[in-house]
């Protein structure tokens, strides 16, 4: 990924941009942050947060106007923040103790003309730089027109106290000092290197400086320079005659113009945010509450402390975080996408990758919904696809991420699944029926009765194919099998007479759709709505609801998702909607191979989906239905409404097939088309597969989570017994022993049985010892 790429893509994700409060503040104090602290009582930390940003907190957060209150989202959902308020209870505690950093002494020296809060800003922003600085004040005291505000609001002690840091920089004051005129401007610029006037301070009309129509001293918006070189002027604008916190802001505007002019480079450059300006953070506040902000017991006074958290506590802490909010794999890595992206593209520079990163890319279920929620529409998806891509056109994508999918893929495209013809006894086909391995692997009986149903209804001859879409290929970046993939399920239809596809699994749909474009597809759900339900079409919970869980690659197919509810309003059933379906619906865990590279987050992911509602589930995804049942969750498949079956009166109870069971129930069903439709024998089975096992049902969930498959373990033992590499535990009797079939090597404790063999347990590993 490109240094510009990466840029972009960073400038869609909004969650590090600013708080309206924090955007719209002139001198964008982190009010979010302060908020919060106040909330926690932790008044130390509060009074830090105002210090990080604003100059001299003690006398400006008694007297700040808050304009930031008037873009608080809080004000749509009630009254705004009382942000002012709480400023002042903060600064109204004890200040907790302050260290100014060293700072190293600069040869160019600035004068300051008067002490208004304008003028303070200037010297504190350019003291803590180590200008030397000297403060020109017509008075005897520091402050200028703050001294004038109500004593009970700013007490003068405060203004001595606050202005004492100056001191502690080395600030030179000046008192008494004559009125600005020209001349002693002109004296002011021989002598010092820069001049700030302040206008909240002093009176400037006698100076020389340009004037605007108005007879105020004209300076240049945010830059604050005047007419005169070196000379900068702030603190009496349109919008600082009436706000101490603008008068703030052009005194620290004036600093960094200052501070620039002295280093000879931009004073202009890089400053549109410089003041108020426009964020892009969305908050969402639909489900906020109305309401009423915190009044005070004592106007007078403001808030007591406990007042002040109450009042704090309404405080929406704005953030986006929409796609994090619906993802349990956003949330799992405690991100969000921009963060996310920075550790991508690194992994991308570092030639070796990092294993937290390729978690990180091959966890994400490739579903979407982030993109969809986004107000930005990050994609999160197609950036972990590029990445695993990449990974492996690097060879650096670690193969346990997705063999076991890949291996599963290949059984599938084999010749013990794998198989296209047309309709028993008809020369061609107008229509072709493509179930889908998942489907096929959880409820063979089902695509058996469909296809005699399709056949019963559709004319010109519906052929069958068994395959598998290439999926797994896709979601793990591997285009070149994908490829092929598509090219041998493109050169089967071709040879079937370039039929309409009908396809059961919403994932072929989209494989289909998107890649073999010149293919004609259809949902299985559209043809339904087409020709009917079978006869006795019925839901087997009665009239209890159903949820719609929608498979997530329907996402953008509201016609498949339309014609699903209008056939189960056909079939009787009563359904309801989830609190996230439709476009906005979840992955059930397997999308994007999840299950396979990161199964706690794939067990996080089902386990939420599965909690949204008490009512039983009925989806139409073969793999939505069995993670969703193993997750424990009362889950049918529409299938089961169109077919209903009398010797299984409950089938939303019933158990997702393990990955072995998945494989045999391919199988089977290739066999029970080829003997009872075609009329032919079935090849013989292989000689490892003739080994009989006794697997205990504990044991059974072990190897399911591990990814062993029976097949694998009968290989091993038919390994061992014919070479007798094995070893034996003299204390039990058992053996162990290995064997590498394909990249893994399978470890089985077994020992002989009256029938075969007891399997104990068995584990894999894809270690390789290299030979020196």
């Amino acid at each position: 990924m490109e240094q510009k790429t990466l840029r972009e893509l960073e400038k869609k994700c909004i969650q590090e941009e600013p708080a309206e409060c924090v955007a719209a503040c002139p001198i964008h104090l982190d009010a979010r942050g302060f908020v919060g602290l106040v909330r926690k009582k932790a008044w130390g930390e509060a009074w830090k947060a105002l210090r990080r940003t604003m100059p001299f907190p003690g006398i400006l957060g008694r007297i700040c106007d808050a304009p930031c209150q008037q873009r608080c989202k809080r004000g749509e959902a009630g009254d705004p923040i009382e942000i002012g308020a709480l400023e002042r209870a903060c600064v109204s505690t004890p200040p907790p103790d302050f260290r100014l950093p060293p700072v190293v002494s600069k040869a160019k020296k600035v004068a300051v003309c008067g002490s208004g809060l304008s003028s303070l800003t200037v010297a504190w922003d350019l003291g803590r730089k180590g200008y030397p600085i000297t403060i020109f004040e017509p008075g005897d005291s520091l402050g200028g027109k703050l001294k004038e505000l109500d004593s009970a609001v700013l007490p003068p002690d405060v203004i001595e106290q606050e202005t004492t840091v100056l001191q502690r920089l080395g600030i030179k004051v000046q008192f008494q000092a004559p009125r600005l005129s020209e001349d002693l401007l002109s004296r002011y610029r021989e002598d010092f290197d820069a001049v700030y006037v302040g206008l909240d301070a002093v009176d400037a009309s006698e100076s020389g400086l340009a004037k605007n129509e108005d007879g105020k001293i004209k300076s240049e918006f945010k830059i604050q320079a005047t007419d005169q070189e070196g000379v900068f002027a702030g603190g009496d604008s349109e919008n600082s005659a009436d706000s101490t916190v603008w008068q703030a802001a052009e005194g620290r505007w004036a600093a960094t113009s200052i501070d620039r002019f002295l280093q000879n480079v931009s004073v202009t450059a890089a400053r549109e945010k410089d003041g108020p300006y426009e964020t892009k953070l969305f908050t969402n506040i639909l489900d906020v509450s109305r309401e009423p902000a915190v009044k005070a017991a004592d106007p007078l006074f403001g808030y007591t402390e406990d007042e002040a958290a109450v009042e704090a506590g309404r405080c929406l802490q704005c953030e986006c975080l929409e796609c994090v909010k619906v993802c349990p794999y956003l949330a799992h890595f405690k991100g969000y996408p921009k963060r996310y992206l920075r550790e991508i593209y690194n992994n991308e520079s570092i030639v070796a990758g990092v294993k937290q990163a390729n978690k990180l890319i091959n966890s994400c279920s490739l579903c979407g919904l982030c993109e969809r929620v986004c107000p930005e529409d990050f994609a999160m998806q197609n950036l972990c696809l590029e990445a695993r891509r990449s990974m492996v056109q690097r060879g650096k994508m670690p193969p346990s991420a997705h063999e076991f999918a890949l291996l599963d893929m290949e059984f599938s495209q084999g010749p013990r699944f794998s198989m296209a013809r047309h309709e028993p006894g008809m020369p061609s086909s107008a229509t072709m029926f493509f179930p889908g391995c998942q489907l096929c692997a959880s409820s063979p009986d089902k695509v058996f009765q469909t296809y005699a149903y399709l056949r019963e209804k559709l004319d010109g001859g519906v052929g069958l194919m068994l395959d598998c879409c290439a999926a797994p290929a896709f979601w793990s970046g591997r285009e070149e099998p994908f490829h092929e993939a598509l090219a041998a399920l493109k050169q089967k239809w071709t040879d079937l007479g370039e039929p309409e596809i009908v396809v059961a699994c919403s994932t072929c749909y989209r494989m289909f759709r998107d890649h073999l474009k010149e293919m004609p597809v259809k949902s299985l759900w559209e043809t339904f709505s087409e020709i009917g339900l079978p006869q006795g079409a019925r839901p087997p919970s009665g009239d209890q609801p159903l949820a719609i869980h929608d498979p997530c690659t329907t996402r953008y197919e509201p016609e498949i998702r339309g014609k699903v509810r209008e056939l189960l309003g056909l079939a009787g059933a009563t359904s309801e909607e989830l609190p996230l379906s439709g476009e906005f619906t979840e992955c059930c865990g397997f999308g994007g191979l999840m299950q396979n590279a990161n199964p706690e987050v794939a067990r996080k992911t089902v386990q939420g989906r599965a909690a949204l509602s008490g009512s039983d589930y009925v989806t139409y995804c073969g793999m939505c239905r069995d993670n969703l049942a193993a997750a424990g969750k009362r889950t049918l498949h529409v299938l089961d409404l169109a077919f209903p079956d009398l010797e299984n009166p409950d089938p939303a109870a019933a158990k997702r097939p393990g990955w072995s069971l998945r494989q045999e129930n391919r199988a089977r069903l290739k066999d029970r088309f080829l003997t009872e439709l075609w009329k032919e024998k079935t090849p013989e089975m292989e000689e490892h597969r003739k080994i009989r096992l006794s697997i205990s049902p504990e044991v059974e969930e072990i190897l399911d989570a591990r990814r062993i498959l029976v097949e694998d373990i009968q290989k091993v033992v038919m390994h061992a017994e014919k070479t007798g590499e094995k070893f034996q535990n003299p204390e039990t009797g058992r053996f162990k022993a290995s064997y590498k079939p394909y990249k893994a090597t399978f470890w089985v404790e077994y020992a002989p049985a009256e029938d075969g063999f007891e399997i104990f347990n068995a584990y894999s590993h894809r270690m390789e010892v290299q030979k020196p």
